[in-house]
């Protein structure tokens, strides 16, 4: 994934929940102004930990951050969670339903 992702990934999460940028950066222990920094590019780039720690306070996880379709996660997780529980021939009905769509 490249920075720009990442970024614009950042301020979907902080948007849906609804913290300002300052107040995530304080969340995450860091100078009051540090994500907005982040999110106007300013030079420099979140490490994992810093990554790991913006997720945590913004109630998600690494899993949904890094999913190809963030904003589609939870519906694809809960599809999978049917999935599991569903007997083996429909399962086969299923994939055959979506391999010809």
């Amino acid at each position: 994934m490249e920075l720009n992702e990442i970024i614009n990934r950042i301020s979907q999460l902080r948007t849906r929940e609804g913290l300002s940028a300052r107040e995530l950066s304080l969340r995450i222990g860091k100078n009051e102004a540090y994500i907005n920094r982040l999110e106007y590019r300013k030079n420099f780039e979140p490490s994992i930990s810093v990554i790991n720690d913006i997720v945590e306070a913004c109630n998600s996880s690494l899993e949904e951050f890094f999913y190809y379709d963030m904003n589609q996660y939870k519906k694809d997780k809960h599809i999978i969670s049917l999935l599991q529980k569903t007997k083996p021939e429909i399962k086969d009905s299923i994939t055959k339903i979506l391999e010809n769509s």
